[in-house]
């Protein structure tokens, strides 16, 4: 593990800043009462690269390290193997609640099947949760801080309380025809609930294809209806707009994702109750093109993500990305020592403490860790280019 402290590298840290975003911005950070931190986090024994996926109670961070479910522990972020459940081969750690049930996503590599599943922090085992899906489906869990796990199961989006599935979601009434829920991703404290759901049908009058992927938020307890939210381009397949994450204000914030003739682009959009308006866009991070909203912390309005570049449709560099609610995108910086000398960082999680969890690896050599960014808003800055 590297660990970068106001104690131990601060000068290092403050170095990289005045690099990356001029000399102002460091001296901003180097006023301020908290004490900003990278921490590369330790990999399992014989597993290499990581990312941070979640944070629980006690400083317990949750991810995966070389394709293995794992979570880390105290001060030095020690890390643990979770185990995967029975017949399956790869995966990652989600989330986790307050109490330490943890929740993930695994995969069969003899037919790339993908299942979700749960583990109470020191168990000896973990159960898958729901059906295997086939390769190239989205496979999506979250879990609260109380407990309360949402999945889809075989076409079915539900919620379970202590392995008990408690309700099932429903399209919302004014879904296209075709539509069904195809991933859950967020669920806040209150257990408000955002998904994705899609919906595909002939329009023989018009001799067209329609197709719609759009987000739903489903409120807490079941006794309102789901909320389609608006999106900017609806109904051709070129264009899937998806929630990612709803904080506990239910502020929703994810991306349009367009792709066609080999031209992506990635959009953030955030949702704001009532949900009765389209998303906005923050804006891009300087030097990139793209920037796509991953997760948001629970009541301090912060976001984080992934701006990228692509050359010839394909993505070429990504940079982690913190959002304070308000204004421009600012960027995280690598720690000093970063891995080769074309690092790559991602963003994932955050939360109240000021707390971002990623990746971090090398461009060329694949070389990385996961990564987590103390006082990370203090860190963050605008690049200059």
């Amino acid at each position: 593990m590297r660990s970068v402290t106001a104690a131990a590298g601060a000068a290092a840290v403050l170095a990289g800043l005045v690099t990356a975003a001029g000399p102002a911005a460091a001296a901003a950070a180097g006023t301020t009462a908290c004490s900003p931190a990278i921490d590369l986090l330790p990999a399992l024994p014989g597993a290499g690269g990581g990312a941070v996926a979640g944070f629980g109670a006690g400083g317990l961070v949750v991810g995966d390290s070389g394709d293995r479910p794992a979570y880390w522990t105290g001060a030095e972020h020690t890390a643990h193997a979770v185990p995967l459940p029975a017949g399956f081969d790869r995966g990652s750690i989600k989330a986790v609640s307050s109490k330490g049930l943890m929740v993930g996503t695994a995969t069969r590599d003899a037919d790339r099947a993908r299942v979700t599943f749960t583990h109470q922090k020191g168990a000896a085992t973990s159960e898958a949760l729901t059906t295997p899906v086939a390769e190239g489906r989205a496979v999506d869990i979250d879990v609260n801080e109380s407990g309360r796990v949402v999945a889809v199961d075989n076409g079915v989006a539900k919620e379970w309380v202590k392995g008990t599935a408690v309700r099932e979601l429903p399209v919302p009434a004014d879904a296209i025809p075709g539509t069904k829920v195809v991933s859950l991703s967020g669920i806040n404290k209150r257990g408000d609930i955002v998904g994705t759901a899609s919906g595909s049908y002939f329009d023989a009058e018009n001799d067209i294809e329609v197709t719609k992927t759009f987000p739903v938020v489903w409120p807490a307890g079941g006794g309102y209806p789901p909320y389609s939210l608006q999106v900017w381009n609806g109904y051709h397949s070129s264009f899937s707009t998806i929630g990612r994450d709803i904080d506990d204000r239910g502020r929703v914030v994810g991306l349009e994702d367009y792709y066609y003739r080999n031209d992506p682009r990635l959009t953030p959009a955030v949702w704001k109750k009532p949900y009765d308006a389209l998303p906005t866009d923050p804006g891009r991070l300087a030097g990139f093109g793209h920037l796509e909203f991953n997760g948001s912390s629970p009541t301090t309005n912060a976001a984080v993500g992934t701006a990228t570049t692509f050359e010839e449709s394909w993505p070429s560099s990504f940079q982690a990305v913190y959002w304070p609610g308000q204004g421009t995108p600012k960027a995280l910086p690598f720690p000093a020592g970063a891995p080769g000398a074309k690092p790559l960082s991602r963003a994932f999680a955050a939360t109240d403490d000021d707390r971002v969890g990623g990746s971090l690896s090398d461009r060329e050599s694949g070389t990385g860790s996961a990564v987590v960014w103390t006082c990370a808003s203090k860190q963050a800055y605008v690049p200059q280019s």
